[in-house]
């Protein structure tokens, strides 16, 4: 590793260690950035809309990155930190039917009314016919990378590892969104 990646990956580890949320909320909001260019050109934007990676940078770093940081505290907390394999299965378990629900939820949510600009009675509509899709699909996946995380990964780069995961999902979600606004469309 070049000693500038080097040096750039030893300042991210210490503001990990001195700032953890703050650090974990400008990590995902960097990765939801990211993520959402990704989406828009493999969608065919041409023109990047910067309101809508504005609202993604937003949604990571005031909610993603948050929400991640204190739940993966409070799972430690209640199983005590243990790794064992019976523990990890019951923090996936419960991660997968409280705050993966939720994740999905709220993002869809936040996608209609504030990226595309639908008013509520479209949104409602949308996520009746596409939430279980989704929420289904993010079952066949999300475990797998909880069991990594829980098993493998300290409590202090979970939220990390899921963000680059979801920098993934994110754009899953997003060409979902466009590729089904077109066919309406």
């Amino acid at each position: 590793m070049g000693s500038v990646a080097k040096k750039g990956l030893q300042q991210y580890l210490l503001q990990l260690q001195k700032n953890p949320l703050r650090t974990k909320a400008i990590t995902a909001g960097v990765l939801s950035a990211v993520s959402d260019i990704v989406s828009q050109k493999l969608s065919g934007i041409q023109k990047l809309q910067l309101r809508r990676l504005l609202l993604k940078v937003i949604f990571g770093a005031a909610y993603l990155g948050p929400l991640g940081h204190y739940f993966h505290m409070f799972l430690d907390k209640l199983f005590k930190g243990k790794k064992d394999s019976k523990t990890v299965a019951k923090k996936v378990v419960l991660e997968q039917v409280t705050i993966s629900p939720l994740n999905n939820l709220i993002f869809m949510i936040f996608y209609g009314l504030a990226i595309e600009g639908r008013p509520w009675i479209h949104v409602k509509s949308k996520l009746k016919k596409e939430y279980p899709t989704v929420q289904y699909t993010a079952w066949t996946f999300w475990p797998v990378v909880g069991w990594i995380n829980h098993q493998y990964l300290p409590l202090e780069l979970r939220v990390v590892f899921q963000s680059m995961i979801a920098f993934c999902w994110g754009i899953y979600l997003n060409l979902r969104a466009r590729s089904l606004a077109l066919t309406k469309g």
